[in-house]
């Protein structure tokens, strides 16, 4: 039970949101097509990096028939270097449920729109309160940051259920975007700026004089350092590429071959063992740099190898997932963000050469 005074919770939240709240694109639009696509963006990735992906992403496929016509190969093109491909793919999966079941357009019931692929209870909360302005939360992590401090809650049901408690039935959507940023601006994980949050006065943690970092360690998940190779296998002007599998990390995308080295496993045994599916390489590999990268809990050291093969050497590629590419045209796949970074650091390499 929540304690009596939501009523001015409410109003004070919503007054310091009024005069605080930042200036983004997807707060300029009730359009529910945009608002999905920027919440979809903006899970596990900050607000800075999503603003260019988000207009451009617009740009490329205004409405939800749009990306349901184009090719994902072309949706992931747009998306690349954003992360997490995942969310891509499910955005062009419910695009053609949408065309298919509801008309091209999004539907305002929370089932409807829990059925769509990659459609959680956040993101479902989100689009009906901002878009069609009904009364469901949209709890997040800074969300619930906030409501686990003001009301000292800690469970994930305890939290969802004061979520529902306190979402007025007025402006939901304001509401929702204000505990989001409450928790992103003010009420952060660490040393949260308490003298001028609008809600200290009633926040359950800081009468109390409890640990914001003990909040802040709550749902962590533990880096793990990666040491990841990167073979650049170069035939006069172009580099061999190949297409990762439909299912898994980064599925469908485009990349230099590689991967992940086992604790007991050497570098360039790692890298062999990629590159058996096309077999041996005469030339031996030279290092030529490393780029650091993180995906989802990887925090990964990429050694970057050059093959530099002869014009008339023959590799006959397995399958259509090989292909060798221009390193100039690579925006025009969907590349990984890795071997973009490695396609600087090859040119970068031969410009000191020469």
């Amino acid at each position: 039970m929540l304690p009596p005074n939501l009523t001015l919770i409410r109003r004070r939240l919503l007054s310091w949101f009024d005069a605080n709240k930042r200036d983004l694109p997807w707060r300029r639009t009730s359009d529910p097509y945009a608002i999905w696509i920027s919440e979809t963006m903006l899970q596990q990735t900050q607000v800075k990096t999503v603003v260019p992906y988000y207009e451009r992403f617009l740009k490329d496929f205004p409405t939800i028939t749009a990306l349901d016509r184009a090719p994902l190969r072309q949706i992931l093109r747009t998306w690349s270097g954003l992360g997490y491909y995942r969310r891509a793919q499910n955005l062009k999966k419910s695009a053609s449920e949408l065309v298919r079941r509801h008309g091209g357009t999004m539907p305002r019931d929370y089932e409807s729109l829990r059925a769509l692929p990659g459609i959680g209870d956040y993101t479902a909360g989100a689009i009906l309160s901002i878009a069609f302005e009904k009364a469901y939360p949209a709890v997040d992590g800074n969300a619930r940051r906030v409501l686990g401090r003001l009301f000292n809650l800690a469970g994930a049901k305890q939290l969802r259920a004061a979520a529902e408690e306190l979402i007025p039935k007025s402006n939901p959507g304001n509401f929702n975007q204000a505990i989001m940023e409450l928790g992103a601006t003010i009420c952060l994980p660490v040393e949260p700026l308490c003298s001028v949050c609008p809600l200290t006065k009633h926040c359950g943690l800081h009468s109390e004089g409890g640990s914001s970092k003990k909040l802040a360690s709550q749902n962590k998940f533990k880096l793990r350092n990666v040491t990841w190779p990167l073979a650049i296998i170069r035939r006069g002007e172009k580099i061999l590429l190949r297409r990762r599998g439909k299912t898994g990390l980064l599925a469908g995308m485009w990349e230099l071959p590689g991967g992940e080295k086992p604790g007991n496993d050497g570098v360039l045994r790692t890298l062999r063992r990629h590159l058996q599916e096309i077999g041996p390489i005469s030339v031996l590999p030279l290092g030529i740099g490393e780029i650091r990268h993180s995906i989802t809990y990887r925090r990964i050291r990429a050694p970057i190898f050059l093959f530099d093969l002869a014009v008339n050497d023959t590799i006959d590629l397995p399958a259509s997932n090989w292909h060798w590419v221009v390193p100039a045209t690579l925006d025009r796949y969907p590349a990984s963000s890795m071997t973009l970074k490695a396609a600087r650091v090859l040119a970068s390499y031969e410009k000191s050469a020469c």
